[in-house]
């Protein structure tokens, strides 16, 4: 009895692992597969909705903030930054890069101590030429002028796919870089706007080839500027006709070709006198929503050039972070003093809470933020 009960468990089982494998050993579809089972795949959209629903209001103004860190390798400040104020990422300089071993084994750290499960931002000024860092470790590209000299945007595209690489090796997935501004000189790509941007054009599928995301700066365009934005004010007089058959030309080439997961825009801390007479464009609603929003159509991450920077100086660090994202920014960079990005922070934090910013406005970039990090953890799966 105990044998032909034996027998027919085999026999049962048998036949039950003929139905789920198949005819012929081959697998059935998945439910996602044939269309009408219990799992669907979820969107990108749908993730990064799923992602913000589960989030704290400290954790979304965490994203809004990129700051900068100190020392080569993580420490009680670094750490205390990363987790106590969940921020969405990290730029390194100079001053964080001495070694080759060095840096990877920094950006590996910082990515292993980051708040929550998509990764951190960790981003370089890498552009070539003289703007370029850890030259001591990596041999700078070309600077843009002499890539834009030879006539062939391909070379763009080129260079930046191999810088692209060397910095993905070293755990960087964020250039800010190319400078997608009208002007002669070294930073320039050309002073002809069609020129400038066919190449940067080319220089974004570089980066997009090498897995990296790539930054458009400086909105709405640098290369009028006569003085330093990192040391003083910075007034540029050109009417808007000017801007538009100029500066413009490149960035909105891009807006409408390109991928908003692809690339940032980096607004400038210049006033542009036609656009707003007294605000510089990373603090001005007219330049960062009516113009690169509603007018020009980007939808993708917008962060402010560096806030520590003198031309910036127009409000308090508490209030510098909350005028940037009501006038559009999604992301607001603090390079340098930790006192200063937990100011900023605090003061983005209070107005969310507050009411001032309301949470659908945080919500609209946070959500930005999560696409684009969203789609870095799918190319780094690749």
């Amino acid at each position: 009895m105990r044998q032909n009960n034996m027998r027919f468990f085999v026999a049962a089982l048998f036949c039950m692992l003929f139905v789920l494998t198949g005819c012929g050993g081959q697998t059935q579809k998945t439910a996602a597969e044939s269309g009408s089972g219990f799992v669907k795949a979820m969107t990108p959209e749908e993730r990064a909705d799923a992602i913000l629903a589960r989030m704290t209001p400290a954790e979304k103004i965490g994203q809004l903030l990129m700051i900068g860190v100190h020392g080569t390798e993580l420490n009680a400040d670094s750490r205390f930054m990363l987790s106590e104020y969940a921020v969405s990422g990290v730029i390194l300089f100079d001053r964080n890069l001495e070694t080759a071993a060095g840096v990877r084994a920094f950006t590996k750290e910082l990515q292993e101590a980051r708040h929550g499960d998509l990764p951190l931002f960790i981003a370089i000024d890498e552009e070539g030429g003289l703007v370029a860092r850890m030259k001591d470790i990596l041999p700078p590209p070309p600077a843009q002028s002499e890539i834009g000299a030879g006539g062939d945007a391909a070379l763009a595209r080129k260079w930046a796919r191999e810088t692209g690489k060397k910095l993905h090796d070293f755990g960087f997935n964020l250039n800010f870089a190319p400078v997608a501004d009208v002007g002669d000189g070294g930073r320039f790509y050309s002073d002809a706007p069609e020129k400038v941007a066919a190449f940067v054009r080319e220089a974004v599928a570089g980066y997009e080839e090498a897995g990296l995301l790539c930054t458009l700066k400086h909105f709405p365009g640098l290369g009028k500027g006569e003085a330093d934005t990192h040391l003083e004010t910075v007034v540029v007089n050109a009417d808007r006709d000017t801007l538009e058959a100029e500066d413009l030309v490149p960035f909105r080439a891009m807006f409408k070709e390109g991928k908003p997961e692809s690339f940032f825009v980096m607004v400038s801390h210049i006033v542009y006198t036609a656009l707003d007479e007294k605000l510089p464009a990373s603090l001005s609603p007219a330049v960062m929503t009516s113009l690169l929003r509603d007018e020009l159509g980007w939808q993708g991450v917008v962060v402010t050039d560096d806030l520590e920077m003198a031309a910036a100086d127009v409000y308090p660090f508490e209030e510098l972070g909350v005028r940037a994202v009501e006038a559009g920014a999604d992301l607001v960079l603090v390079c340098h003093e930790y006192g200063h990005e937990q100011v900023v922070y605090n003061g983005l934090l209070k107005a969310l809470q507050s009411g001032r910013l309301s949470e659908r406005r945080v919500n609209e970039s946070v959500r930005r933020i999560l696409l684009a990090k969203l789609a870095l953890q799918k190319t780094a799966a690749k």
